[in-house]
């Protein structure tokens, strides 16, 4: 390599120290926030009295605003830049937060669902703003270990949030068992239902606030502007001939068809977890431990991730990374459906679990290096399409909004005729059996790894 190039590269580096720092953040606080969802599923389940796929509607709520507001995201943040915009994105978490109070002190879950679905909107801007930083401040081949660094903050916070939730708010939980709240009178099952439910209130109005300030922090930070309407000057084009002349590109149409699919592992690993360790009787000595296996989940994609930061690029590819990702994530589907539940095994410190709560788990690591390796990947060759790649790819996020909805239908249903049928508790649950539907997943993110990436135009590829 020359002294120029030497020179060239470390530049790159030092001036994409800044920033990382601050994305580094950034992605934490998403994390905290998106991973508290697997924890509340159970809790509102109990609390607002909900059957299992209702609760569901938690994630639903959640993701659809990604889909719902990428686009939009991408007019916002064209018109006011992509620093105000995370200001933006930030305060708008801040005010879903808020409104668990109220959503709380009525106990109402439709006003929970809104504010899911707000804070879900302030993070597809965030995600808008924020992502293509990633991949520009730096060399691109090196995009996915940039965004594994991320990934590891997001997880640790993914780690972190249900351990909190469960400190702070659901420590009482054994006080609050389905059978301990069928035996009440109507009366006192609603006091002990609202009582249960107003101890969301602190914790996410300190969080609204902690948010807030990070905006302040953002908007008054180094963290430069940048412009990737320079390689292709659209911004003059309608937002809906963007879209009309960026799906001519393969490799982002089937990237956002891939990560779409993904996310719906992504979720469910993490977000069904829980509600299947209950479901299988993990419930620790303080009768909660099922509310934090979603820890387990975010501790297998950490480890994915600190992979990625090692490997890639100097040992694999982020191609590479991709196919050992599906590969992996296809043969622990297989096993977690075919394995019988009652196989247990004993961990250090912690209570014996199921073998196959453990493989639900690792799904995290061949799940960590997917969403680092498909971006740069789709968003390759866009040029000033960049942006609105960026927007589209985001709204591939409503995977994590429809398929834990039929996760839990199927759950339901399976379950349900068990129970009729006089099916043994021993045998296979809905909740294994579901999981099937990431089959799909992982064949596509094979696809896509092989193949599908390299595809530049429809007719000819």
């Amino acid at each position: 390599m020359s002294t120029i190039e030497c020179t060239i590269n470390q530049n790159q580096r030092s001036s994409a120290l800044i920033p990382m720092l601050i994305l580094t953040s950034l992605f934490f606080i998403l994390g905290f926030v998106t991973w508290l969802n697997g924890p509340l599923i159970p809790f509102f389940e109990l609390a607002c009295e909900l059957s299992s796929s209702q609760a569901y509607f938690v994630t639903f709520a959640f993701y659809i605003a990604y889909f719902v507001m990428a686009i939009p995201s991408s007019k916002v943040i064209e018109n006011i830049g992509y620093k105000n915009g995370i200001s933006f994105g930030l305060i708008t978490i801040a005010v879903g937060a808020f409104l668990f109070y109220p959503a709380a002190e009525t106990r109402t879950f439709g006003l929970f669902l809104l504010a899911l679905f707000i804070m879900g909107t302030g993070l597809a801007i965030l995600q808008t703003a924020a992502n293509p930083y990633v991949v520009v401040i730096g060399p691109r081949e090196s995009a996915a270990a940039r965004i594994s660094v991320l990934g590891i903050a997001n997880k640790l916070a993914g780690f972190i949030a249900p351990l909190v939730l469960t400190a702070l708010v659901l420590s009482n939980m054994q006080d609050y068992t389905a059978d301990k709240i069928t035996a009440l009178d109507s009366v006192a099952k609603s006091a002990a239902l609202d009582t249960l439910a107003l101890q969301l209130q602190t914790p996410y109005t300190y969080m609204g606030a902690i948010i807030l300030v990070l905006a302040l922090l953002v908007k008054f930070s180094p963290l430069p502007e940048i412009d990737l309407d320079k390689d292709g000057n659209v911004a003059h084009m309608s937002i809906f001939k963007q879209i009309q002349n960026a799906f001519q590109f393969p490799q982002l149409v089937l990237g956002v068809i891939t990560l779409m699919l993904y996310l719906s592992a992504e979720v469910l690993a993490g977000d069904s977890i829980g509600g299947f360790g209950k479901q299988l009787g993990v419930y620790g000595e303080d009768g909660n431990f099922y509310l934090k296996l979603t820890s387990f989940t975010m501790t297998a994609m950490v480890v994915g991730y600190i992979l990625g930061i090692t490997l890639i690029p100097k040992y694999v590819s982020q191609v590479q990374a991709l196919k050992a990702s599906g590969i992996l994530g296809l043969i622990l589907v297989l096993l977690i459906v075919t394995i019988s539940p009652t196989i247990i095994v004993q961990l250090p410190g912690i209570p014996a679990l199921p073998l196959v709560i453990i493989l639900v788990a690792l799904m995290g690591l061949s799940n960590a290096l997917c969403w680092p390796a498909i971006w740069p990947m789709a968003l390759q060759d866009l040029g000033g399409y960049t942006k609105i790649g960026s927007a589209i790819l985001i709204m591939g996020i409503i995977g994590g909004a429809i398929f834990p909805l039929i996760y839990g239908s199927i759950v339901e249903t399976i379950n349900t005729a068990n129970v009729a049928n006089g099916v043994a508790t021993t045998a296979k649950s809905g909740n294994q059996i579901a999981y099937l539907i990431l089959v799909p997943t992982y064949l596509m993110i094979i696809f896509y790894a092989f193949k599908g990436h390299k595809y530049r135009s429809w007719s000819r590829k």
